[in-house]
């Protein structure tokens, strides 16, 4: 028996690595960005928001783009959410973590359904989607605490959470969505 249960979930799996990747490098070079824009806060306020902006619709984006179709109405809610609840969030570093594990559940949680899609066991993937994502959150806060120029943060964490949590939310709403539109559509 094959480890991946398709080429698509082996895809899956492979890019879920390379966001892993992206993230763990951040450990090393993600707080030069926001502390040299400290220096100039008005371009801090307009490049932090233009790039949080552009990284919740890149969010957006990858969870469309791994095979949901829209329904307007729910995805306009997401987007909604999205906006509502984190726009307030001030500090670029706090909304990295948003883009980041927003990303990355959304393949883990994209690759566990597709394995359970081709008759493999993966009892409730949306659950073990957040909670792996949860995990490489807590396991990255607590690098921070051997990396020189990095701090832990429990906040942290809540919010690696709370963007995990979000993105298979937003995924599993897309896809009923997308069930409820393609049962009801007129032959």
């Amino acid at each position: 028996m094959s480890l991946f249960s398709s080429t698509r979930e082996r895809w899956l799996w492979l890019w879920t690595l390379v966001v892993v990747a992206a993230i763990a490098s951040s450990l090393w070079v993600g707080g030069q960005l926001p502390e040299a824009l400290r220096d100039v806060p008005a371009l801090e306020e307009t490049l932090g928001g233009a790039l949080f902006l552009l990284g919740m619709l890149l969010v957006g984006a990858t969870a469309v783009a791994l095979g949901v179709r829209l329904d307007i109405a729910v995805a306009l809610g997401i987007v909604a959410v999205y906006l509502l609840v984190f726009l307030p969030v001030g500090v670029l570093e706090e909304r990295s973590h948003l883009i980041e594990y927003g990303v990355l559940a959304v393949f883990v949680y994209a690759a566990l359904a597709e394995r359970a899609r081709q008759g493999r066991r993966v009892p409730a993937p949306a659950v073990v989607a957040i909670l792996a994502t949860s995990a490489l959150g807590l396991l990255d806060e607590c690098l921070q605490l051997v990396v020189p120029n990095r701090v832990f943060d429990p906040w942290d964490i809540l919010f690696n959470v709370g963007a995990g949590a979000l993105a298979v939310g937003a995924s599993v709403a897309l896809g009923w969505a997308r069930g409820r539109v393609g049962r009801h559509r007129p032959q």
